[in-house]
This record gives structure tokens, sequence and C-alpha cells, in this order.
């Protein structure tokens, strides 16, 4: 199970363009920012990534206006796990359960997932906040995750199972949070 001292949310590449393409966009960027809100809740640290900003964009402003102190990390590989200074970031927070989000699910997150496991980290995709332009290569990129032994969760499925208890003062937040 999830645990909030363990866990680390990972945004990747919610960017430019290609955010507006991916499949049920509305719904994946609501999901991703109900994510981003309840670690700010729980206290559990995010990073962020951008493939490419130069070429892509930035990461939309529905995402980038929850995290102004998180600097986003640049990369060029698919993987997270490509860039030194994604790597030392994750090295530095000393977690070893890492919550995914983002796009492409069939490339960046599918590579990022993979990469982790075989690090060693606990993963866990949380699939109705990841996309990709085309559903079948959501599905098939989901699909082949879970077969590796990649977790795969929802959005309320993990706020609760971080949350843990109704009997908290952050029970009220993220009940607000997920409706």
């Amino acid at each position: 199970m999830l645990n909030r001292d363990r866990c680390v949310l990972l945004v990747i590449d919610i960017q430019g363009n290609l955010a507006s393409l991916v499949y049920q966009k509305e719904k994946v960027l609501e999901n991703v920012s109900k994510m981003v809100k309840g670690m700010k809740v729980l206290g559990i640290p995010v990073l962020l990534t951008e493939q490419y900003p130069r070429g892509l964009g930035p990461t939309v402003p529905e995402v980038r206006g929850l995290l102004p102190d998180v600097e986003p990390i640049e990369k060029t590989s698919f993987s997270c796990m490509g860039s030194s200074e994604f790597v030392r970031r994750l090295e530095d927070l000393g977690r070893d359960q890492i919550i995914l989000v983002g796009i492409e699910a069939h490339i960046c997150v599918y590579q990022t997932a993979i990469d982790l496991k075989e690090r060693g980290f606990h993963v866990e995709v949380v699939a109705d906040a990841v996309s990709s332009r085309r559903p079948v290569d959501r599905e098939v990129s989901l699909q082949r995750m879970a077969s590796t032994g990649i977790a795969l969760t929802t959005t309320e499925m993990a706020l609760f199972e971080l949350l843990r208890v109704a009997r908290t003062p952050e029970f009220k937040e993220i009940s607000r949070i997920v409706k």
C-alpha cells in the first residue's frame, strides 16, 4: 500500500499543445490537478518534468499554477530516469514509492514506470490521470505496465489510500478535492 512518508508524485510532461490533444484531456487535467492538490494536503513532495519545453511548450497553467514552488525538470529523454537532474532530485527525496500521472501514457509515462521499477521503486500509475493522443495507445500502455507488475490505481483510490482514516483534518480537504 502507498505510504505518505515514502511517496512522491511525479507529474510527467503536461505541457503545451500536446496536453490539448490527448484523449479525455479535460478529465485527465482535472485528475492531475486533484492529485497535486491532494499531495499538498498530505505533505507529499511533487516532481514535475517537461519534455523539450522549447519545442512542446511549458507545463499548462492549470497544473503549473498549483506548483509555484516546484521547478520543472527539463528533459529530452522519454524516460525521466534518463535525466541526471531528475535522478538527483528523486534521490534527494529518499523515497521509494512513486505515483505517476501525465502524458503520453505510451511513451514517457510507460518508459519512466519501467525504468523506475527496474531500479527497485514501487510504482503506481494513476490510470485516470494519464493519457495519450490515441485511446489505443493509452490502453495498451496501461495493460503492458500492469503485466510487468506496475500497480494501477485511480485518483480517488490513491488519495484515500494515502489518507487511511477519516478522523483527520485532511479527510475533509481530500473529500472536497475528489468531489
